[in-house]
């Protein structure tokens, strides 16, 4: 079982989650991996427009392979309400449920959402990161705060993302010709090694591998195509490779 640290509730208003947020962001720590990463995870969230029940995975690769080795899937009932910049108070509770119940425990987890880069530098990357005390990287297909130049044409050019003369993340071409990704530090990382993290995580698409195949599985989750639970398999081929 994958352990976290319970540092505050759930069950707040929006209010008091930003009081949180700008408490916990003192807890973010900016510094190199400590170790050489063997596992990586992507996490994402799924639900339906309106619906308070949320379709939660996190899905475990070898790394650098990036087959997967474990994956956690559930389905569970939310309660906050849907507000920019408070997600993770709608997704982490979820993302915590299914984090718990992992097997392979990873050394870098990537969340399809904002780390630092956030109007209080404490987005769900970050949250989350602080959470479960292990490196997260925030990769979001779209921009919440900043101001950037868009990057050259070619995969792996970046421009910084800058926010009140910070910086913030970058907006990174994944691919030749495609919109950018927006990643930002989580926890417990730089934000040079986010990018190249990034960059040996991507299979011909957009997204990294681990982000794309946590939202293909909950997406499938939310079809009722496969169901909740929990698999730990061989290092053999992805359901979605």
């Amino acid at each position: 079982m994958a352990n976290y640290r319970v540092l505050h509730s759930w069950d707040v208003s929006p209010e008091e989650a930003i009081k949180i947020q700008n408490e916990m962001r003192n807890l973010v720590k900016i510094e190199n991996l400590q170790s050489q990463i063997r596992y990586i995870a992507g996490a994402d969230i799924s639900f339906d427009k309106g619906s308070n029940t949320v379709y939660a995975g996190i899905v475990v690769l070898k790394f650098p392979e990036l087959v997967e080795v474990d994956r956690s899937l559930l389905i569970t009932e939310v309660n906050f309400p849907y507000i920019p910049g408070l997600l993770s108070f709608r997704e982490s509770p979820a993302l915590i449920k299914a984090w718990e119940k992992i097997k392979i425990i990873p050394d870098v987890v990537i969340i399809d959402g904002q780390g630092i880069a956030h109007p209080r530098r404490f987005g769900i990357a970050s949250h989350f990161g602080v959470l479960i005390d292990k490196p997260t990287i925030g990769c979001a297909k779209s921009l919440l705060v900043g101001m950037y130049k868009e990057p050259d044409e070619k995969a792996g050019s970046y421009s910084y993302l800058y926010d009140s003369g910070e910086i913030i993340g970058v907006a990174l071409r994944t691919r030749d010709n495609v919109q950018p990704v927006f990643v930002s530090i989580g926890h417990k990382i730089t934000l040079d090694e986010s990018i190249e993290i990034i960059m040996q995580s991507i299979r011909g698409y957009r997204i990294p591998e681990p982000t794309r195949q946590a939202h293909m599985l909950v997406n499938a989750l939310r079809r009722g195509e496969i169901k909740p639970g929990t698999r730990t398999k061989p290092e053999q081929d992805s359901l979605f490779s």
